[in-house]
């Protein structure tokens, strides 16, 4: 059996996690809940999956451990600072060993206190290491968040100090870097587009590690603002405890208009994951505008657990991937879909709804003319910073269901973001709230470099 390794990356949430192993054993490190692709890795290697790693609770996804524990009979392992109630707790020094493949871990605390990294040694060349798995501790590019202890932030961002620059750096130069996110993930703010480098690379290249004092490490990490999305408490309970099983996906029904009709009334949501231009021309009213490409990563900040769902879709291949990106992160209960989708809404006599759209050069004039309305940047802090409209009043998308009462409610809205996607999830949201003056800025600021915006830079 020769030795493998496999990275598996996760959309919409930018997770990745690692499959690999030698001898006829493998080993996964923070599987994602449909593991089906775990297994049928393993089983084209001639492996039998039988360690599992979790290097910390995870906060943004569902982790797949129990299942994959249960279909395989592995066993889960996680750090020993946190009382979960299932796994085996490790503790620094512990080491595992499968085939040539010799694992290490080190006690890594600062994102959370249980976080471990991993070290990867290959027996059949040396006992030296060759990589690591840092989790949520070390990035590429970026450094993990410390926000979740806000009473103890100084102490938090110290521990990260010292688990970087005082365990993981001395590693060595050329340990490759096997973090558990890449970019676009809530978890860092500047986490690079490659998923792969170095220790070595990171030392010399990733921003945050040029700090190498510590005081000014820790006073970086304190003056830090993440954004903390409420579905992290229903992530943080289900990777304690351990999520329901997941024997298989969801399978959506398909439901005429007049069915789809009744499942609303009985308390069915709606989520629209066609295209903001298909939003905005018709869509159900009072459903969510929840775009396919964004929808893992936005749906938690919008959607309550425990209420059922159903699907509208532009084309029925999307509902699978739909589908999967929701149980991802914990919402089960995907009962159907819209059968024909808006035509046949269209055709029954059903009521529709629209969300107006503008232009950037006329939302330019319109600025220029003085006109009253809200303009309502919902992209993040640093993005608005970096540029944004004149008069725009900044709301970042994940924080619009705690702050509506910052948007006035007699004026027109106006939503803009970088590109349309978000702005369109935040008109439909606000229309979904009674308030009907709104519309969304299609293209956002994307095409402020071909046309004379007037953009504000904060300093």
């Amino acid at each position: 059996m020769t030795m493998f390794m496999k990275t598996l990356y996760t959309p919409g949430v930018a997770h990745l996690s690692y499959i690999f192993g030698d001898d006829g054993q493998a080993a996964v490190i923070d599987p994602r809940r449909d593991v089906n692709e775990y297994l049928e890795i393993a089983h084209r290697r001639g492996a039998k999956i039988t360690h599992i790693f979790e290097t910390h609770r995870n906060e943004d996804y569902v982790i797949g451990s129990l299942e994959l524990a249960r279909r395989t009979g592995a066993e889960i392992y996680h750090g020993s600072q946190l009382d979960f109630l299932y796994g085996n707790p490790v503790n620094e020094g512990d080491e595992f060993q499968l085939g040539n493949v010799k694992l290490s871990v080190i006690h890594t605390p600062g994102h959370t206190m249980e976080s471990i990294s991993i070290v990867y040694s290959d027996l059949a060349f040396s006992d030296e290491p060759l990589g690591v798995f840092t989790g949520d501790t070390l990035f590429i590019g970026d450094v993990g968040r410390t926000d979740f202890y806000p009473d103890r932030a100084e102490e938090v961002a110290g521990m990260l100090y010292d688990s970087i620059f005082q365990k993981l750096l001395p590693l060595g130069e050329h340990l490759l870097l096997w973090p558990s996110h890449g970019s676009g993930s809530v978890c860092g703010s500047g986490i690079a587009e490659r998923n792969f480098s170095t220790l070595g690379y990171e030392r010399k290249h990733n921003p945050v590690l040029q700090k190498t004092d510590r005081d000014a490490f820790i006073r970086f990490k304190v003056n830090e603002e993440h954004f903390l999305p409420p579905y992290f408490r229903q992530m943080e309970k289900y990777n304690l405890e351990g999520a329901p099983p997941l024997e298989h996906l969801p399978i959506p029904q398909p439901l005429s208009p007049d069915k789809f009709t009744r499942a609303v009334e009985g308390g069915m949501l709606v989520v629209d994951i066609r295209s903001p231009e298909a939003y905005a021309g018709a869509h159900v009213p009072k459903s969510f505008s929840l775009p396919l490409e964004i929808l893992p990563a936005y749906a938690g900040m919008f959607l309550p657990y425990g209420q059922p769902l159903g699907l509208i879709v532009e084309e029925y291949s999307q509902i699978d991937e739909a589908v999967r990106g929701l149980t991802r992160i914990g919402y089960d209960q995907i009962v159907g879909f819209l059968a024909g989708g808006l035509h046949a809404w269209e055709k029954s006599g059903q009521h529709y709804d629209r969300i107006e759209s503008i232009h950037i050069t006329d939302l330019e004039q319109r600025l220029d003319n003085g006109d009253s309305f809200t303009l309502v940047d919902v992209r993040s802090k640093k993005e608005f910073e970096s540029g944004h409209l004149r008069t725009a009043v900044h709301l970042y998308l994940g924080d619009l269901p705690l702050k509506l009462e910052q948007i006035p409610g007699r004026r027109p809205i106006t939503t803009i973001c970088r590109s349309g996607d978000r702005a369109m999830v935040a008109a439909a949201f606000l229309k979904r709230q009674g308030m009907e003056l709104v519309e969304v800025c299609f293209g956002s600021m994307s095409p402020c470099s071909r046309v004379a915006c007037q953009v504000v830079i904060e300093d």
